[in-house]
């Protein structure tokens, strides 16, 4: 590989989704010594120039970073003979196209526990964005473990919008609105929204019983931005683990013949280590992340809402 090229619809400054996928696909480009070529802020409307022209510039291969790139991406692969990664694309084509997926839910299962050992008033809130099958499988995993760790423990989950992504003012409003339900961590899934959420959390008037109230963030590290001391994880998603694989599957000459998943094990999924969090806490949260590796505590990838629900009844 000579030249890698990355594709993200939005700026890859975001401290999420777009800078994950751009900060991973950077890395591998110097882990193997080749050129990098970024093209963000491409959109979701007709991404098609822009992939056409990262070929023309020498890229031979490709990190389609939005799962609604697959139809075009497919049609530029097969006609340039150019490698691309496209995430949640669900669909392999042998040497030229190679799916990425998450077990997200397993990290969310650690962001469970942490929360249901971190809050004061027995109370922790969900928000997500948008009707999104990724959220819905993390708020499964985090329900199961909250409950699991603290069996009394009353969880309220709101959905800002059915695409609001990137609806920031939407969010710190269905924020509040959980906050003043007596959540004093809240769980937030949110890409660009997440801020709103953040900024709730930051202007709150903690729940009776609490001090303050924190917050867990999903898919990258917005450590640096936490001025209020609320900020007290993330359930990162690392993309380099899986540009990893698909070198090495280059190399075995069995490129886009499987699925990638990005998990626990290795370390595609992970979770932040803040100074808020008590090293005896955070002993347990390893303890249960290797119970996840080797099997002992299965999390179960539920996608439907409707048996998340249930889950809270």
């Amino acid at each position: 590989m000579k030249k890698i090229g990355v594709i993200v619809p939005e700026k890859a400054n975001d401290y999420g989704w777009n800078q994950q996928h751009a900060e991973a696909g950077k890395k591998m480009a110097e882990k193997i010594g080749a050129e990098y070529a970024l093209a963000d802020g491409a959109g979701y409307g007709d991404p098609a120039p822009v992939m056409r022209q990262l070929v023309q510039d020498g890229c031979d291969w490709i990190l389609a970073g939005a799962s609604g790139y697959m139809t075009v991406a497919k049609q530029v692969a097969q006609e340039s003979k150019v490698k691309f990664n496209v995430i949640f694309s669900q669909e392999n084509v042998p040497d030229n196209i190679q799916d990425i997926q998450t077990y997200a839910e397993q990290g969310a299962y650690l962001a469970g526990v942490l929360a249901a050992k971190t809050s004061k008033t027995g109370t922790v809130g969900i928000i997500v964005s948008a009707d999104d099958e990724n959220w819905t499988k993390m708020s499964a995993g985090f329900i199961l473990a909250a409950k699991a760790t603290k069996p009394d423990i009353k969880i309220k989950l709101a959905q800002v919008g059915q695409a609001a992504y990137a609806d920031a003012p939407a969010a710190k409003r269905t924020t509040e609105t959980v906050i003043a339900e007596g959540a004093d961590v809240i769980f937030g899934m949110g890409d660009g929204s997440s801020f709103g959420m953040i900024q709730a959390c930051e202007t709150a008037t903690p729940p009776s019983g609490a001090d303050k109230v924190w917050f867990i963030d999903v898919i990258g590290d917005k450590t640096s931005l936490d001025t209020k001391g609320i900020y007290l994880s993330s359930v990162v998603w690392d993309y380099l683990p899986a540009w990893e694989e698909a070198y090495a599957d280059m190399q075995a000459g069995k490129f886009g013949t499987e699925t990638i998943w990005l998990e626990l094990k290795n370390n595609g999924i992970g979770i932040i280590k803040t100074q808020w969090i008590p090293d005896d806490l955070w002993a347990e949260i390893e303890a249960i992340k290797q119970q996840i590796i080797d099997g002992t505590v299965k999390v179960p990838a539920i996608d439907k809402m409707d048996e998340v629900q249930k889950l809270l009844q």
